[in-house]
């Protein structure tokens, strides 16, 4: 299952995030989403669980809880065609 997560702090890494997924099972990706001008985080990133009952433990054991000093929101991640398309500048 592909989980969404949210609210991230600009200085958490994709092993900090790992981390925190592991305690409830394996993880196959964890990828925070940066910036390609800057390089900076844009704040939200992905992780892949292969097991979709440990996937659904995670997001309900973290949606909420603090990693890196901000409370992350974590849920199912949906595909792009479901979300709507913001205007680009």
């Amino acid at each position: 299952m592909n989980i969404y997560v949210g609210n991230l702090a600009y200085t958490v890494t994709e092993d900090e995030l790992r981390e925190a997924f592991s305690a409830f099972g394996e993880v196959s990706r964890a990828n925070v989403i940066m910036d390609r001008d800057t390089g900076r985080s844009k704040g939200f990133g992905f992780v892949e669980m292969p097991d979709n009952s440990q996937a659904e433990a995670a997001i309900a054991g973290l949606n909420e809880q603090s990693l890196g000093g901000r409370a992350i929101r974590v849920n199912e991640a949906r595909p792009r065609d479901d979300r709507p398309r913001r205007p680009r500048d």
